[in-house]
């Protein structure tokens, strides 16, 4: 390579509460490929972190009762957070920002004064549509049904003093980097951005905001903060030391190799970003890549939703590797793919434990019964090569140089793909050479078992180097039991057939993929998604059990009847006040005043069947008559009392006694 220095970033993801296995996708991939890259023997910069300033942000602190800031350091760096996922996944990130960090604060303000001073930020005033889940902003046009085109969600009407970066002026050299070169990929995702916002007219993008104040201060301008994703694209080169002391090597990573980003925030980093770097006059990232989502039924993972899928518990059930394997084996990288738990449990038992496992399990086993753990020497090579031989060592040669292709093409799902065509073919080796039958006669047929199993474990190691970006802890393992040294575990040793010693020392060691009894599996997934539901609902307080005792015949006195809601209205001048025409069986109709106007609108009651004490005696409210009770439940929920009404089905007639 003409250039051995890497950089890859993921987004900074937003602090979620709960992170699901969508955000565990897109950092694992890119891990993957930082891997394949410090494989390749390439210096690699790899950046992930979290953006953590905005309104969504604020809201979220104040529900909380806490600040913007403890709200972030809690869900980044607290039990379970950003910080011990990425741990628990191994992710092998060079460098973490956030974007509360002060070097970043400080550079961010200088990029806005420098932009702010070469023109390409006015003073304005902002009137259109805001996202508030997404940070977007968004002209009455571009909405889908009245709703932000990305996530779906009802959009809120701003109107405020801002400042504007002239994106419109950009409109035309973006259009030209989108459509003739390879700067964002796959290339589904150009016609998106050329089609749905470049030709109808790119207009200029509000960047600073005065409605709140969790963000980056506009230094010049008191009262305005920095629109948060040109505070969170910045990250890109602030972490590398741009505009701040804190690093010093943009020179020697910028401009990016590669930025892994969501499809839903790809219009950010291929029209925004690149707009920003011109404005100051930086070189360009090499390319964006888009990838899809992970759907669950049908669609987006999404908090709000409540159809998201805990990578903690899945990794605690099935290991990190599996679900690190699974991820990239299964879904094109490029497209959105959709998740199951029978999914990932078939994955793990056909690729991991029927194919990869056994294999692995088989051959050394065999190496241990028939040669006490170490083949003799001189078994790579056999007089007279079989034509099975021959396919099996061609395709294992082969193999690194295809998986490179489709590793530097960023489909990685290709490139597992062509190991395990290479894995599959061994075990069809297996069964073709019979080593057991061989084994019968030791002296005749000895030393070709001997070079059969090495074949095996020479392919085995092939395919564990180029596994390793995607399960490292697994391949150690296998090393180990293939008796591989460092020197065969190196990415020049993969395209070299042979390099594993004949005389190496090989031992069965634990089984690396069990095989997932399914449904077992699947019940207790089910019985942690019931518990997790049950711990999500509110906490519930309810008054405690009277302790005085009622006679029964006192209890009896009472008469609770059902009664049917002829009509409902609002007492006047009251706001606690519900006024009930109810039928109770009589044939004439009877009237109670009930307080419950905060919890219950009037049409939302008439034809309802609720119960009622019908032998209180008439009482006064607000100058009105009320003839008896309605029955209702009272509780408290997080510090605020509810109430419901006690209704009972339809069928039960007005008038029926309830006993």
């Amino acid at each position: 390579m003409s250039d051995n220095r890497f950089y890859i970033t993921t987004p900074i993801y937003y602090p979620s509460d709960k992170l699901h296995i969508g955000h565990t996708y897109c950092t694992v991939a890119t891990d993957a490929i930082a891997r394949y890259q410090r494989l390749r023997g390439r210096e690699v910069m790899f950046l992930t972190g979290t953006d953590e300033h905005g309104q969504k942000i604020e809201d979220k602190a104040a529900e909380a009762g806490v600040s913007p800031k403890e709200f972030v350091d809690k869900i980044v760096c607290g039990d379970r957070g950003v910080l011990d996922l990425w741990k628990l996944m191994n992710i092998s990130n060079d460098r973490f920002i956030r974007t509360t960090d002060d070097y970043h604060v400080s550079a961010i303000q200088k990029i806005f004064k420098k932009m702010y001073e070469n023109g390409d930020i006015y003073k304005g005033k902002y009137v259109g549509k805001y996202c508030k889940p997404c940070e977007s902003f968004w002209t009455e046009s571009q909405l889908v049904d009245g709703k932000c085109p990305d996530c779906g969600r009802e959009v809120q009407d701003a109107e405020e003093e801002a400042y504007f970066f002239r994106l419109s002026k950009y409109a035309d050299r973006i259009q030209d980097l989108l459509e003739n070169t390879d700067f964002l990929e796959p290339r589904s995702r150009v016609n998106e951005m050329v089609n749905n916002f470049i030709k109808p007219g790119l207009e200029d993008l509000c960047v600073s905001r005065t409605s709140f104040t969790w963000g980056v201060p506009v230094d010049f301008d008191p009262g305005h903060v920095v629109y948060v994703w040109v505070d969170a694209l910045s990250n890109y080169i602030t972490a590398l030391g741009y505009d701040n002391d804190k690093y010093d090597d943009f020179d020697k990573f910028w401009p990016a190799d590669v930025h892994i980003v969501g499809k839903e925030i790809v219009r950010f980093h291929s029209i925004i970003w690149p707009a920003m770097l011109m404005s100051l006059g930086l070189p360009l990232p090499r390319k964006v890549f888009g990838h899809g989502w992970l759907l669950l039924d049908g669609g987006k993972m999404s908090k709000s939703k409540g159809n998201v899928v805990d990578p903690y518990i899945l990794a605690e059930m099935f290991g990190v590797d599996a679900l690190r394997f699974f991820l990239m084996r299964t879904f094109p990288f490029g497209s959105d793919g959709n998740f199951s738990n029978e999914l990932l449990i078939q994955t793990i038992n056909t690729d991991l434990a029927n194919d990869l496992g056994n294999l692995v399990s088989r051959t050394t086993a065999m190496v241990g019964k028939y040669f006490g753990g170490q083949l003799p020497a001189g078994c790579k090579t056999w007089a007279e090569p079989q034509e099975v031989d021959t396919q099996l060592i061609s395709m294992a040669s082969a193999l690194r140089d295809a998986y490179q292709k489709d590793m530097d093409t960023y489909a990685p799902h290709k490139a597992l793909e062509e190991v395990f065509k290479v894995i599959q073919r061994a075990n069809k080796y297996i069964d073709e050479n019979a080593p057991w039958a061989l084994a019968k006669d030791m002296e005749q047929s000895g030393a070709r078992l001997a070079h059969v199993l090495y074949n095996l474990l020479e392919t085995t190691r092939i395919c564990g180097v180029l596994l390793t970006p995607f399960m490292p802890e697994s391949m150690d393992k296998l090393f180990a039991q293939i008796g591989a040294c460092e020197g065969c575990r190196t990415w020049d040793s993969a395209g070299v057939w042979g390099s594993l010693s004949d005389h190496a020392t090989v031992s069965k060691g634990e089984n690396l993929f069990p095989r997932v009894d399914a449904e077992k599996a699947l019940e207790e997934l089910e019985r942690v998604a019931e518990e997790a539901k049950k711990a999500a609902l509110p906490a519930l307080e309810v008054e405690p059990l009277s302790e005085e005792h009622v006679d029964f015949d006192t209890f009896c006195k009472n008469d609770l009847r059902a009664v049917k809601v002829v009509n409902c209205e609002n007492v006047k001048k009251s706001n606690k006040l519900l006024k009930f025409t109810l039928d109770d069986g009589t044939g004439t109709h009877r009237q109670i005043l009930s307080g419950i106007a905060q919890y219950y609108k009037p049409e939302e009651l008439i034809g309802k069947t609720l119960v009622a004490i019908v032998n209180l005696p008439p009482r006064k409210m607000m100058g009105q008559e009320s003839q008896g009770m309605l029955i209702s439940a009272v509780h408290t929920e997080r510090g605020e009392e509810k109430l419901n009404l006690l209704m009972v089905s339809d069928a039960i007639p007005a008038g029926a006694k309830l006993c």
